[in-house]
């Protein structure tokens, strides 16, 4: 259907010879009779909708004429019961006419505009948004399934509309499947699994969620499939006197406690009894809680007092009962869920709702239109859904790789919730494994990106701390705090790891660009330009030939690359100085002199840079080495990297200058860092109680951080060595703290280690 990611599972098959050919009465028939039925469910539109959606019906007909299923029904009979079940979910009409219009534009020539045109905006963008990218063009499969995909979910978050067409479709498409080549059943059934069931499940259409799972299980896994399916049948005919038992004696003592109740039975689907024993390594007879049953009854109070009656009539187990109507999952789900020891102490569960909760519970953000509720103690299921859906603009916005968003998305569509409070009490929801961060994110970016520490429960704990269910967490945040880098190792949530990817990707272009405007006005004096030619109408020819001659888009393009190691300062230099000598504009003799002379007396190469420490993101202090300021240093400009600064006696760096020379920069430290640098030392000690409390403390006396220790995997020897990595200002400071340890008692060595390689 409408996506790339879906090839859809029953292509049309067009009649060949002719430009098509006429159907037949009887299958005419069928069509007309599908859509009788179809106009019957639609009782609750009123007569100028019905008339819209028999004129859409119309033009699908005549745009699909002549185009045959696989099983050799009329192609528009899809259409129609893909319409069906969105009049089941009571949607409007223009969701009803984009069901029957969506696929016209990908197989039947339709544009856009003439959907506009015939049946106004709304409905022609919810049919765009279910079509496959047929005119883009991707390196590889996996690029064209990632950029579908993001199309349809932006479209969904616009309008929740296109994902629920999307889903009628896939579902009647499962439910024919075994008409399409069974060389297809593999990757049609592991989409539905990986994407389309878990967004069921996230905007809270169990129903679809649950019958999209079994129909992917029985055509991806038949034969597993079947055997299940024949155990459990087996294991309903044996347990069918219990049932019956349980049922009856549930019914009499509520009828005794004079509580209107109605109960109904419930089945575990055959994919999560399979997932169950697959998961958890259980063979069929250990799965218990196969069968259980739903009560309902007439309001919330009603809830909890069912729920003393059952525990007073079976025993409950322990640790499994789940209140979600106080606090409802993630797509608006309300139930209680308790597990009893019924007879033959075989466990039954029950889930205790709502007619109301029942309705929100089997289709979820399909409520909207199915019940118009206004009591408060119900959420809706359309509120709840709208959080998630609203962060995918979001990270849309922040990430330009289609696979990389994809990625982010993945990550919550089917996340085990935990459920955590602000201060304030507020219950927020969180994918089990999130992390302060991640917390600090969902309630506004500006706090996350902000943020410096935190407390859970009252007491300080580090950012990377997991969240679990009650935790009260609070976040402390600084003006002048940006994101760290090591974030990304252990945020949990997609919108935490776009926004932080996001803010590192600007700062790091921000500062290559300064960076590559300098390397490139130094390169530039060396080849006796003076002035940096501006962007301005009298030098557009200059730019328009010097960005053709690097291939870049732009002016800020090509000095960002410079300042990632893209490009070569120097060449660039060159080549703009040989596009001035064209203008008439001659390098300045005494500059081109000066240079050459500066250059020689310092033995220098030319683009010379000082550094201080403040250059973030632009310039990396190479881990291989740790040069600090006092160190002699060279500057090499990795491909995409930015600068790498070495010292000059490291072995990387020299194996690079041999290969890469044309890369290397000259560059000194500035005569004030404003900021520490790591350094690695060794230290050995005579092991014993206290020696590494002994050391810390003496390195803390001499002002050294301590941002790493490593004491090795090998069993403690009575000389040990510890390898630290502290924060120092230059190299007197280093030799400060190294003299500071060797007076201290149990240091045997202390030295500072390089790591070259």
């Amino acid at each position: 259907m409408s996506t790339a990611l879906e090839h859809r599972s029953e292509p049309p098959a067009l009649n060949t010879g002719a430009s098509f050919v006429a159907p037949s009465p009887a299958s005419v028939n069928a069509a007309a009779a599908s859509f009788a039925s179809l106009l019957t469910s639609l009782d609750y539109l009123s007569p100028s909708d019905l008339e819209q959606v028999r004129q859409a019906y119309k033009f699908a007909d005549e745009a699909h004429l002549g185009q045959l299923r696989n099983n050799g029904e009329p192609y528009i009979t899809h259409p129609i019961a893909v319409a069906l079940r969105c009049a089941e979910w009571k949607l409007d009409a223009q969701a009803v006419m984009a069901a029957l219009l969506h696929d016209a534009l990908e197989d039947c020539g339709v544009t856009k505009a003439e959907l506009i045109e015939r049946f106004g905006s709304p409905v022609a963008e919810l049919v765009d948004g279910l079509t496959k990218l047929d005119k883009l063009h991707f390196n590889t499969r996996e690029e064209n399934q990632a950029e579908s995909f993001r199309k349809m979910l932006l479209a969904m978050a616009r309008d929740v509309r296109v994902i629920l067409i999307k889903l009628a479709d896939r579902k009647h498409n499962m439910r024919t499947l075994s008409d399409v080549p069974r060389e297809k059943w593999a990757r049609i059934s592991s989409e539905t699994l990986d994407i389309y069931a878990p967004i069921a499940h996230r905007l809270g259409l169990n129903q679809t969620y649950r019958e999209l799972q079994d129909l992917a299980f029985r055509h991806l896994l038949p034969w597993r499939y079947t055997t299940l399916s024949k155990a459990v049948a087996k294991a309903g005919n044996h347990r069918r006197d219990l049932l019956q038992k349980v049922q009856s004696g549930v019914e009499s003592a509520f009828e005794a406690s004079g509580l209107s109740v109605r109960i109904s039975g419930r089945e575990k689907t055959l994919y999560s009894i399979y997932r169950k024993m697959r998961d958890k390594h259980l063979s069929f007879a250990q799965v218990t809680d196969i069968y259980g049953f739903r009560v309902m009854v007439p309001t919330i109070a009603d809830c909890y007092t069912a729920l003393g009656t059952l525990h007073l009539l079976y025993k409950p187990v322990p640790g499994k009962f789940k209140d979600h109507i106080a606090i409802p999952k993630s797509n608006g789900y309300q139930s209680l869920h308790t597990t009893l020891v019924g007879p033959a102490g075989v466990n039954v569960e029950f889930q205790i709702r709502t007619e109301a909760m029942h309705l929100v519970g089997e289709t979820g953000v399909a409520a909207h239109w199915l019940y118009k509720v206004n009591d408060p103690a119900i959420p809706s299921a359309e509120r709840m859904s709208t959080q998630w859906l609203q962060s995918l603009l979001d990270i849309q916005q922040e990430t330009g790789d289609a696979a990389e968003f994809w990625d982010h998305v993945k990550m919550d569509l089917f996340p085990d919730a935990v459920y955590v409070f602000t201060p304030k009490s507020q219950i927020m929801s969180l994918p089990r494994g999130a992390t302060v961060v991640d917390f600090a994110y969902a309630i506004h970016s500006n706090v996350g990106d902000r943020t410096i520490a935190a407390r859970i429960n009252g007491e300080q704990v580090p950012l990377r701390t997991e969240l679990t269910n009650g935790d009260v967490v609070e976040v402390v945040t600084a003006p002048v705090s940006t994101p760290n880098p090591a974030w990304l190792d252990f945020v949990r949530t997609a919108r935490a790891r776009s926004k932080i990817r996001h803010h590192l990707k600007t700062l790091a272009q921000t500062e290559s660009l300064g960076l590559g405007e300098k390397l490139l006005t130094q390169a530039l004096r060396a080849e006796g330009i003076e002035k940096f030619p501006d962007e301005n109408e009298a030098n557009q020819g200059l730019w328009s030939k010097l960005l053709h001659f690097t291939g870049n888009k732009n002016r800020a393009d090509l000095l960002t690359d410079i300042g990632l190691g893209k490009r070569i300062a120097r060449i660039v230099a060159k080549r703009m100085t040989t596009l001035l000598s064209e203008l008439g504009e001659k390098p300045d003799a005494l500059l081109l002199t000066r240079e050459r002379f500066t250059e020689h007396e310092s033995h220098v190469q030319q683009s010379g840079l000082t550094l201080d420490g403040s250059e973030n993101a632009s310039v990396q202090f190479a881990p291989c080495c740790r040069p600090i300021p006092g160190d002699d240093i060279v500057g090499y400009l990795g491909r995409g990297e930015g600068l790498v600064v070495h010292t000059d006696d490291c072995q990387v760096a020299k194996r690079l200058q041999n290969k890469d020379s044309e890369r290397f920069i000259s560059v000194e430290w500035a005569d004030d860092p404003v900021r520490p640098f790591e350094a690695g030392i060794l230290v050995t000690v005579t092991n014993g109680k206290g020696v590494l409390a002994r050391v810390a403390a003496a390195l803390a006396s001499a002002e050294a951080d301590i941002s790493h220790i490593d004491m090795g995997k090998a069993a403690a020897q009575e000389a040990t060595d510890l390898h630290f990595v502290i924060g120092v200002r230059d190299r007197v400071h280093l030799a400060a703290a190294l003299r500071k340890l060797k007076r201290t008692p149990s240091v045997l060595r202390a030295k500072r280690t390089k790591n070259a390689q």
